[in-house]
């Protein structure tokens, strides 16, 4: 797939369960006013299209390629069983997975709760770089950084709000980033900078009931 392609559309015929391969994708849904609420990022490794374990018949969210090198493996719910049935690290790995974005889905229902906008983009910049970063020294390197507006949707704020945010801790020589990349100097440090200013509460918004 290259960047931008559909792999599937929401309403779609849900039938196949998606291994990643190469490349990145992401997971959305169209809300009624026409914006689009990203759900996930997802990367080399990952599986997506899960639902169709639960019974989904039709797709709820779209899935997209960010990459002009995104390559999937798909598997019917046949192969998927067969494969977990035969394969116990397969099957782990599955399970692993499927926990993990429980824990995440769990940990972003609190965070809308009780967190206010800047401290959700700082604790997700820190677990993108725990998840995905690369350690240079004392730094820590994501490759493959998001656009501002990805982020205030993976985020529930405002893309005004990421950018203060981010330009922000860059002012005080917490990040450095450009368009593809984000270097953090000292993740140990990184959510000791989670305070909001006025200007990031009123900036804020919560996600759209759609």
């Amino acid at each position: 797939f290259k960047k931008n392609d559909f792999i599937y559309f929401s309403e779609d015929k849900a039938s196949h369960i998606y291994l990643i391969q190469s490349g990145q994708v992401k997971i959305g849904v169209n809300t009624e006013d026409g914006k689009e609420s990203i759900k996930a990022i997802l990367q080399k490794g990952e599986i997506f299209g899960e639902q169709v374990l639960a019974g989904e018949e039709k797709r709820k969210y779209f899935a997209q390629a960010m990459d002009d090198d995104v390559s999937v493996c798909p598997l019917t719910l046949e192969d998927m069983e067969g494969l977990m049935k035969t394969n116990k690290e397969f099957s782990f790995k599955i399970f692993r997975i499927l926990g993990l974005r429980l824990m995440k889905a769990e940990r972003k229902i609190e965070s809308l709760i009780n967190k206010d906008a800047r401290t959700r983009i700082i604790e997700y910049l820190h677990d993108l770089a725990e998840e995905r970063g690369q350690k240079v020294g004392d730094e820590t390197l994501v490759k493959h950084f998001f656009k501002h507006k990805d982020i205030a949707s993976l985020t529930a704020t405002s893309r005004q709000t990421v950018t203060t945010v981010l330009n922000d801790l860059r002012d005080k020589n917490m990040i450095n980033f450009d368009r593809k990349r984000l270097l953090i100097r000292d993740l140990s440090n990184c959510l000791l900078y989670t305070s909001p200013s006025p200007r990031d509460l009123s900036t804020s918004r919560m996600p759209s009931s759609a």
